[in-house]
């Protein structure tokens, strides 16, 4: 069991940043990948990006079209944490963020694991 705590969204103005922060506790070592979703106001939930954070693979990346070259995930392995961060942001960005976490890649990728945070809004005006 983990237990996923992300912060650090708000309201921004077009153009502007934010950093998101997703610090995973509980049973860490089933821990393989993290990743971002977000879901707009009657949209489905997307995923923004996701990284690998196991031993085979540590550092592989994937992200959506839609934020490639403005968004940029991480992760401090120490801290147990994941972090987005968001530059130039736009209207279209704006929704509900959420953390996953998985055993493996493809679960991430797939938004199919059972390990999710509770959310943080994130509000880009024009």
């Amino acid at each position: 069991q983990v237990q996923l705590t992300e912060s650090g969204g708000g309201s921004v103005q077009a153009g502007g940043s934010l950093t998101l922060s997703c610090e995973v506790t509980g049973d860490t070592d089933s821990v393989n990948c993290m990743g971002w979703f977000r879901q707009a106001p009657g949209k489905e939930r997307q995923r923004v990006a996701v990284i690998s954070t196991g031993s085979s693979g540590a550092g592989t990346v994937s992200y959506a079209a839609s934020v490639k070259g403005r968004f940029s995930i991480s992760q401090v392995r120490a801290k147990n944490t994941a972090y987005l961060q968001m530059d130039s942001l736009r209207v279209e960005d704006t929704g509900v963020y959420y953390c996953t976490v998985g055993s493996l890649f493809s679960r991430c990728m797939g938004g199919t694991s059972d390990s999710w945070g509770q959310g943080t809004q994130v509000t880009v005006s024009s």
